[in-house]
């Protein structure tokens, strides 16, 4: 019985994590010219990872922290947590000039066009960060799913369907603007899918090692720091790239449209 209930948890989390495969897919189905629809997809992503850390990751680390600390001590600690992510992110970003691009070279010789280059690498870079940040927001939900999996399967099963709706919109994030970095559908499929595979690994690492160690005041810390990152990620890299490759209203419809649809999957499952 614990063996089956194991498979299933684990089942449920790599169901979950790899859902951003979804979202990497749509990549395939966007022309490379198509800039409207670049500035679409960074605003909604952007809305998505804004709306989910400040209205669900932020809520959910306060709660776990006010009732290890109690409500002063704990929101204090969430409003540094998540702060010091911001910090954290933004030193990351001042101290990584860039990314090299494997196929930054094709490119600048193709196009002899030193302005193109650079937003190729800005792009590459911006995805590649975004991907670090899903990688880690994933790797406590993987834990969260796989726990609540191994404890009660019905509990878990809307949870993991949660986590999956959630998933699709992320791997937009990191899949659209490494595609129309690279030209190749086959790196950014692949680079999103991998940040969602966190998930699983997550819940793998967490049931052999960490659950020993995890607690909520630790996870609540973590949670907080990790909206914190994804904020900076969508004002410092998501929007402004939005409004540079399109109109500003496209960017704007894009970052709202990313908000309801995240507020509308929160509600599926209250």
């Amino acid at each position: 019985m614990i063996t089956q209930n194991l498979a299933i948890a684990f089942g449920l989390t790599l169901f979950a994590g790899l859902a951003t495969g979804i979202g990497s897919a749509m990549a395939f189905f966007a022309k490379k010219t198509s800039t409207s629809f670049l500035s679409t997809s960074l605003g909604f992503s952007a809305g998505v990872m804004v709306y989910v850390s400040l209205v669900e990751i932020f809520s959910k680390a306060k709660a776990s922290l006010i009732a290890e600390m109690g409500v002063t001590k704990g929101y204090w600690l969430t409003v540094i947590s998540f702060f010091a992510g911001i910090l954290v992110i933004a030193v990351i970003d001042k101290l990584i000039p860039g990314v090299d691009n494997p196929h930054e070279a094709k490119s600048i010789e193709t196009l002899k066009d030193t302005a193109a280059a650079e937003n190729f690498r800005h792009l590459y870079r911006m995805g590649i960060f975004t991907a670090l940040a899903v990688a880690i927001h994933n790797f406590p939900e993987g834990l969260a799913t796989f726990t609540a999996s191994l404890e009660n399967v019905k509990l878990g099963i809307p949870i993991a369907i949660a986590i999956a709706i959630h998933n699709i919109p992320e791997g937009i994030a990191v899949s659209v603007p490494v595609y129309y970095a690279t030209g190749s559908k086959k790196e950014a499929f692949w680079l999103s899918f991998l940040s969602g595979l966190s998930e699983p690994v997550g819940a793998i690492i967490g049931y052999l090692i960490l659950s020993h160690f995890l607690n909520d005041l630790f996870c609540g810390i973590i949670f907080a720091a990790v909206g914190g990152i994804m904020v900076f990620i969508s004002i410092d890299q998501l929007l402004p790239t939005a409004e540079k490759y399109g109109k500003h209203h496209y960017a704007v419809y894009g970052f709202v449209s990313g908000m309801v649809i995240m507020a509308m999957s929160l509600l599926m499952f209250v």
